[in-house]
């Protein structure tokens, strides 16, 4: 690949292999980790934003959302090698085999004043440490299992030990026990040395101290969760009461803005049990086909209606479905759903389907935006 080759928004896109309408929504949510260049007063896109927008389009392919994406970007930042971007696909791809809680599992999780002084081991080198060099090294410390390490928590999607390690980090980085050096990069300070140094009852005294300390992004984000949900339930009772035919179309309209391809609705007659069609490429040589039940809260769906889905797939040859559903399914259904072998059904219930609907804007307006803001490391280096 030619490192110098500058590339237009519409090439960069069709060389990932989207529509030009989905490369100009991938960039415009990822517009802080893709680089770009000035060139005769246009803006154009190298070899290195062709690369983080392959990395991208892998991590859908996947099943992460937008969000979901920007969560992991946050926490790791972008990986530098293909070997790194699969390395941290196939993390946590496995997190989807730890989603239900388990309250025995999250207990013997270490808490934060158990990892406040195994923190500063890590780093006590002095060297400057990735954050998520440091989390592997407590991970190893602790030698936590897979259903430790990717626990989440009963009512929101966060990670237990990954929300616990940050709170340690601000905690330590808020009394001076170490820095950030650079964008989620962290090196022990003096202070962070002395304190490794003191007494077993003056450490124990501190940590105590430090357990206190509150990150108010937490308390802002628990506010926003519970705003969330809220939305939610009130999103899926209009959901319930929508018409058929309009339920066919958010559904189509919610998969297509995901990322999914360019979709439509089928045909109101003779459309074989399927209600929509997402076409992933241009030509339509990869389909996922769409099933859409409005249902009320207490109808559930129950593994024939899987099945018959399964059928109208086999009549069209294809190999991917979503059923959508305002309802629930059944256990039945799902195991169903697990255990096909020569097709991938996906299913959503109400619940995920008001989320997903929150997390990419469909049937939604933005009421307020609150700015955080962080320091630009990059701004104070050297040319």
């Amino acid at each position: 690949m030619n490192n110098n080759k500058l590339y237009t928004k519409t090439k960069i896109s069709e060389l990932v292999g989207w529509s030009e309408a989905n490369g100009r929504r991938w960039v415009k949510h990822f517009k802080d980790y893709i680089p770009t260049v000035i060139d005769r007063n246009r803006t154009m896109y190298t070899s290195e934003s062709l690369r983080i927008m392959k990395f991208f389009k892998r991590m859908n392919e996947a099943g992460f959302t937008i969000p979901e994406i920007k969560e992991i970007l946050n926490e790791e930042g972008i990986p530098k090698k293909e070997k790194d971007e699969q390395s941290l696909i196939k993390r946590h791809k496995s997190e989807q085999a730890h989603r239900e809680f388990d309250k025995q599992i999250k207990d013997t999780i270490p808490s934060t004043g158990e990892m406040m002084i195994p923190y500063l081991e890590m780093i006590k080198d002095g060297r400057a440490y990735p954050a998520s060099e440091i989390t592997e090294k407590l991970v190893g410390f602790f030698n936590l299992s897979e259903e430790q390490r990717l626990m989440k928590y009963e009512n929101n999607p966060d990670i237990i030990l990954l929300s616990r390690i940050r709170s340690v980090r601000y905690s330590l980085k808020k009394e001076n026990y170490i820095e950030e050096v650079n964008k989620l990069t962290y090196q022990i300070t003096a202070d962070g040395l002395d304190l490794l140094n003191e007494s077993r009852s003056e450490i124990k005294e501190e940590i105590e101290e430090l357990e206190k300390v509150v990150d108010p992004l937490t308390v802002v984000k628990e506010k926003i969760d519970d705003l969330n949900n809220e939305l939610a339930d009130n999103l899926l009772k209009q959901l319930r009461n929508v018409h058929w035919i309009k339920f066919e179309e958010i559904v189509v309209e919610l998969l297509t803005v995901m990322g999914y391809g360019d979709g439509k609705v089928t045909q109101r007659t003779n459309d074989e049990g399927l209600d929509g069609v997402i076409k992933e490429d241009k030509l339509g040589l990869d389909n996922i086909y769409v099933q859409a039940k409005r249902y009320a809260a207490n109808n559930s769906v129950g593994r024939e209606v899987v099945q018959s889905f399964s059928g109208a797939l086999d009549g069209k040859g294809a190999r991917k479905g979503v059923f959508i559903t305002t309802s629930y399914f059944t256990d039945g259904a799902k195991k169903y759903a697990e255990r096909l072998e020569a097709k991938k059904i996906i299913l959503i219930d109400g619940i995920e389907l008001s989320k997903l609907m929150i997390a990419h804007n469909v049937g939604v307006d933005i009421n307020q935006t609150f700015v955080v803001k962080t320091i630009d490391y990059d701004y104070f280096k050297d040319e």
